[in-house]
């Protein structure tokens, strides 16, 4: 996980690698017309994992656990905010009475945390998150429209709250 900055090609292939994780989720919120989209994601995922190099890049024999541990905490903390934002803009397009965005924000909480995967080396864990974040987001998504249609023609009436909770 040590990173020496003379490693050009390590830090290149990292930051590489975070690009193309967001870039996957993002490419999926695009096709969703989400405000969100390929180029946030793609951001989001690169700026977690510039956050977490940093440190990696100081000591290269002993990073700093400690120092790692803070770049964590502030990446989960700065994607809070950008998730709030997804979230309240949701809201105001919608109506003050629904929530919309979750999904989005969520989307974006999850490509911060491929960006920390890419950054400090767990490509294996970024390659199989991703899949299991596409099956999420595009095979669960079926899942959920077959039960809500399914349960629409149960009960013989429309489940407005659960159009309305829904991103």
């Amino acid at each position: 996980m040590n990173i020496c900055p003379d490693q050009s090609l390590l830090l290149l292939g990292r930051l590489s690698l975070a690009l193309l994780l967001g870039g996957i989720i993002g490419l999926e919120r695009e096709h969703r017309r989400k405000p969100a989209g390929l180029r946030t994601h793609m951001l989001v995922s690169l700026g977690a994992a510039l956050f977490v190099l940093v440190p990696l890049s100081f000591n290269c024999t002993a990073p700093s656990a400690e120092a790692l541990s803070r770049a964590l905490q502030g990446v989960a903390t700065g994607v809070g905010f950008l998730g709030a934002g997804e979230i309240l803009h949701g809201n105001r397009e919608a109506g003050l009475n629904r929530i919309h965005g979750l999904t989005s924000a969520a989307s974006l909480w999850i490509s911060a945390a491929l960006g920390v995967a890419a950054g400090t080396g767990q490509w294996r864990l970024g390659v199989i998150a991703v899949v299991l974040v596409l099956w999420v987001l595009v095979g669960v998504r079926r899942l959920e429209r077959g039960v809500r249609d399914r349960s629409k023609t149960d009960d013989g009436d429309s489940q407005e709250g659960d159009a309305q909770n829904r991103e």
